[in-house]
């Protein structure tokens, strides 16, 4: 009878104890006020809304498609990013697992023998050779009374959705990698043809100084101005063919691949400059995954502080067993064999030399190391898209004066070669024409890859739904299914919101780059 009140008030008493367990320590998640500006400093004058789409599909180059495809299937980083997801994964289930009982079961057998010299003789008729065999299957709980695990796996839950922002963000990386890589390939490859194109002219007119110079027409001065401005040109080509080999083994790297060639697709003049995305500088805190991701570790260090303050306070623990002992193993599991027993503990710091509160001090600081990089993050996105778009409008700005240059010098070179061939002027004026044009188009060609590029800039610095969609195509799975749960269950969004409904801002066609105002030719 006594033995039923006791279970009863232990009952009781854990009932009570689960029902108290939604006490917890430490200050809950806000999210800091940030400020941000109304819009950028630099803004576009036409934006569309697609940062929702694959932005590099509007290049319209199907051999950069199919380059990023590859990158994301293979690229190591990508891989190396998925499986620390699956590390974080792994730590939130082991650190989540303490909310529950552990359930354990076991089997023992063992046969000994006892002295029978030893100070307390065997009984008559007792030998001293025995056998024990036991069953035993046993509980252990630890009442989460105070929160402190249920802060350590609201931390790990944080750290496991921060692990899967840093995918994301490498996901953006790579793409807007790629496709940076690919412009400045084929950016290199027209620079190569122009400089080719320039040394094949120059060596067909050394050939008909050195023909001249023979007859006496030229002065042996002009021969060697003719042959220095060949060797002029003939000096970048190496130079050109080493950087285009370098780029070539950087994108097979990102690609997944040993270094190698990459195969060409559409020429730089021929390929479509993507539209430029809208958005309000408030968006970047959702599209953003690195602006996601620092808040979750923003989470994760704030969850700390509740679990280290627990520690002030008792921590309570219920054990149970349940099995058989026999010295037969066919009685083992008969009625007289059973065995049982239950017990509770509870440890109460009271002198701890200042460690709980050093783990306290410990936890608030890197809460605030935390906030501080999330507001830096935050900053930071905001420079990278301004830096973007200022780049972006000069480099247009730059490309169309860089246009009408390279129109005025190549006909400064016809003339003044006609002016030579007249005799009304010595050679170094040509000289100087054709130097000054080779130049200029290997300019306009350099600008014509930074506007490209700055707008690769702009849309890795935006952000945005594409992100999910270049994800979709790493053909990660399961592992997005998981996270995507935890997120669910932690009731913290795991995908990046689209950005404003359309309509926010005039929709506008893609702009070929090459498009020049009237009178201005594209170099060739």
């Amino acid at each position: 009878m006594r033995a039923s009140a006791f279970s009863l008030r232990l009952v009781t008493g854990l009932l009570l104890a689960v029902g108290l367990g939604g006490c917890l320590f430490g200050p809950d998640y806000v999210r800091p006020n940030v400020t941000t500006p109304a819009n950028f400093r630099f803004e576009a004058g036409e934006t569309t809304e697609v940062a929702n789409t694959p932005w590099w599909e509007q290049f319209q180059d199907p051999v950069l498609n199919d380059l990023i495809l590859a990158a994301l299937a293979d690229n190591k980083d990508v891989k190396i990013a998925a499986a620390r997801v699956d590390q974080f994964l792994g730590q939130f289930v082991t650190t989540r697992s303490a909310l529950f009982p552990q359930v354990s079961a076991g089997f023992d057998a063992s046969r000994q023998r006892v002295s029978q010299s030893g100070p307390t003789p065997l009984p008559a008729g007792l030998t001293p050779v025995y056998n024990a065999f036991s069953a035993p299957l046993s509980v252990a709980w630890e009442l989460d009374l105070f929160g402190r695990v249920r802060r350590e796996t609201e931390s790990a839950r944080a750290s496991l959705l921060a692990s899967e922002e840093g995918r994301r963000a490498t996901i953006l990386s790579l793409v807007a990698s790629v496709a940076t890589a690919y412009i400045n390939l084929r950016d290199l490859d027209q620079q190569l043809t122009i400089a080719r194109a320039t040394t094949d002219s120059r060596a067909g007119s050394v050939k008909v100084f050195q023909a001249r110079f023979s007859g006496g027409d030229v002065s042996q001065m002009e021969l060697a101005q003719s042959q220095s401005e060949y060797e002029a040109s003939l000096a970048t080509i190496p130079q050109l063919e080493t950087q285009i080999a370098q780029q070539e083994d950087a994108l097979s790297v990102l690609l997944g691949r040993n270094p190698g060639p990459i195969l060409r697709g559409r020429e730089l003049s021929e390929l479509v400059l993507p539209a430029v995305p809208a958005g309000l500088p408030s968006d970047l805190l959702e599209r953003r995954p690195d602006l996601l991701q620092a808040e979750q570790n923003l989470v994760a260090a704030n969850a700390l502080i509740g679990a280290a303050r627990a520690l002030y306070f008792p921590q309570i623990s219920l054990t149970g067993l349940f099995g058989s002992t026999s010295g037969q193993f066919s009685k083992l599991f008969t009625g007289p064999a059973r065995v049982w027993s239950y017990a509770g503990s509870v440890t109460v710091p009271i002198f701890t030399a200042g460690s709980i509160s050093g783990q306290v001090s410990q936890a608030e600081a890197q809460q605030q190391q935390a906030l501080f990089q999330y507001q830096q993050a935050i900053q930071t996105a905001f420079q990278e898209v301004d830096d973007a778009l200022v780049a972006l409008q000069k480099s247009h700005e730059q490309l169309t004066v860089q246009a009408r240059q390279v129109d005025s010098l190549r006909t400064y070179a016809r003339l003044a070669r006609l002016r030579f061939e007249g005799g009304y002027t010595s050679y170094i004026e040509v000289l100087d024409a054709e130097r000054s044009l080779f130049n200029a188009k290997l300019a306009y060609t350099q600008t014509n890859g930074l506007m490209f590029n700055s707008l690769i800039g702009l849309y890795k610095a935006m952000g945005g739904g594409w992100v999910v969609q270049a994800e979709a195509m790493t053909g990660r799975v399961m592992g997005q299914k998981a996270v995507a749960q935890v997120a669910g269950q932690s009731g913290t969004r795991s995908e990046p919101q689209p950005a404003n409904p359309p309509g926010d801002k005039s929709a506008t066609p893609p702009v070929n780059p090459s498009s020049m105002p009237p009178g201005a030719e594209q170099p060739e």
